[in-house]
């Protein structure tokens, strides 16, 4: 595809506001596991700034800059993550229980700030009829902050270590299944780089793909259009 000098500053302009959403709202995912666990007990995250809404006590160069930068320049999903909020479980009031509140309290995050996203995209277009013509970049904004952070959701979501998904699935596993998982753990990078990089180019599968059409895609269209578009 060629772009021409304009095409070209659009797209990275995109980029960049695709990145910027990315940044707040991990931290806002970081800092629901820090309020989280405070609230139940452990009081680390507070102890150490980490309940600050300021980006910059909590973003990771890599994984909230550059790599979601990468993915967006790629052309697929777009996601990153955040310097992890400190916690100590021992500290936790009911460990097992508050772990999984700690753990889906990032994800559930985002699912409030695509459902806010939506419904301020919504009321721009129904109140500015004209909006999409008028104020395309507003419009595109409030719609990728939408996907921005349901992608994150849904990603974390997955049950592999180190994502939020894999304290809901060892909070029911117990004995020896507890004891294999734990095991799996020290395989679940290479196993999230092969699903994201390697299936899709070299087998042309793509399970994560097909996983955010049904999630996140499909959420997608109800929130901002009512399921139809």
């Amino acid at each position: 595809m060629y772009l021409t000098g304009a095409g070209v500053l659009s797209y990275l302009l995109d980029a960049v506001i695709t990145v910027a959403i990315v940044m707040w709202a991990a931290t806002l995912h970081e800092v629901a596991h820090g309020y989280t666990a405070y609230l139940c007990g452990d009081s680390t995250a507070k102890d150490e700034g980490r309940l600050s809404l300021n980006p910059l006590r909590h973003l990771d160069p890599f994984g909230s800059v550059v790599l979601p930068l990468v993915m967006v320049l790629l052309g697929g999903p777009v996601f990153g993550y955040a310097k992890p909020v400190p916690y100590n479980p021992w500290r936790l009031r009911h460990r097992r229980r508050d772990e999984v509140l700690v753990a889906l309290s990032g994800p559930a995050s985002n699912l409030v700030q695509a459902a806010v996203g939506a419904l301020v995209f919504r009321a721009v277009v129904a109140l500015w009829p004209m909006a999409l013509l008028q104020a395309p970049v507003l419009v595109q904004v409030l719609a990728d902050y939408v996907w921005v952070n349901l992608v994150l959701c849904f990603f974390n979501l997955i049950p592999l270590p180190p994502l939020d998904g894999s304290h809901v699935i060892g909070f029911f596993l117990k004995g020896r299944a507890l004891d294999a998982y734990y095991q799996v753990q020290r395989y679940a990078m290479p196993v999230l780089i092969v699903v994201l990089y390697l299936l899709p180019d070299f087998l042309h599968v793509n399970p994560l793909g097909a996983y955010f059409d049904v999630t996140a895609g499909s959420l997608y269209d109800v929130m901002l259009w009512g399921g139809g578009l």
